[in-house]
């Protein structure tokens, strides 16, 4: 099975779970995929036997904590021990997928938008500069993928925490978040224009970008 499949029948066999049951395996399960050191493949896999394992004991009468123990995180970090590395294609083709799919298109219909609203305002300009439109790109995918390491690696470390108060962890993702924009935004303001520039119409940003949105629901399906 590829990971998709594991995935979904994982979602589907945790309804069998009792309520201390599926606690106790779903933190299990959050904080060994917040790993993003590990082959998301044998990740699944690894999951999908613990909770055949876990729904075999619970048949018998036995809980989470009988089969696995008292001590989750020591025996989710002995599990990761044991995982292979995810290889580093496997991780340029999921932030590549995440930022042509899940940010560009959204840029481009919102910057056709504010081209489309902002002339009744003022003068706009819909010259794009090529050097500067590669620097831009690079560094939002660069800045996306930290953000998305950075969120994973807070939720890893959170997972186990007695009373751990959620709003921290909100606050300190929002402001990263909201630094990595504000650098970005000020960057790309900054940024010389070096080079040819091209026109790019407020309706084939909207064009552009409804297409490479339902061209992410096709791939999503698939």
């Amino acid at each position: 099975m590829n990971v998709k499949q594991m995935i979904e029948e994982n979602n589907q066999k945790r309804e069998q779970l009792t309520v201390d049951n599926e606690k106790y395996y779903s933190d299990l399960m959050l904080y060994i995929r917040t790993n993003w050191q590990v082959s998301e493949q044998h990740t699944e896999e690894l999951l999908l036997e613990l909770l055949n394992h876990l729904l075999e004991g619970q048949q018998e009468g036995k809980t989470a904590i009988d089969i696995f123990g008292e001590e989750p995180k020591e025996y989710a970090d002995q599990l990761i021990e044991q995982l292979p590395e995810e290889e580093k294609r496997s991780w340029f083709t999921f932030f590549a997928s995440l930022f042509l799919f899940q940010i560009v298109p959204y840029v481009l219909i919102i910057r056709g938008v504010v081209l489309l609203v902002l002339p009744l305002f003022t003068e706009v300009n819909d010259q794009v500069n090529i050097f500067k439109l590669l620097i831009t790109a690079i560094l939002l995918g660069v800045m996306a993928m930290g953000v998305v390491r950075y969120i994973m690696n807070v939720i890893h470390r959170s997972v186990f925490k007695k009373n751990h108060a959620e709003w921290k962890d909100s606050v300190k993702v929002g402001a990263v978040a909201a630094a990595g924009m504000g650098a970005f935004i000020l960057i790309s303001v900054w940024l010389p224009e070096i080079g040819p520039s091209f026109r790019f119409t407020w309706w084939l940003s909207l064009l552009l970008g409804g297409v490479i949105w339902g061209m992410s629901k096709v791939v999503k399906s698939n």
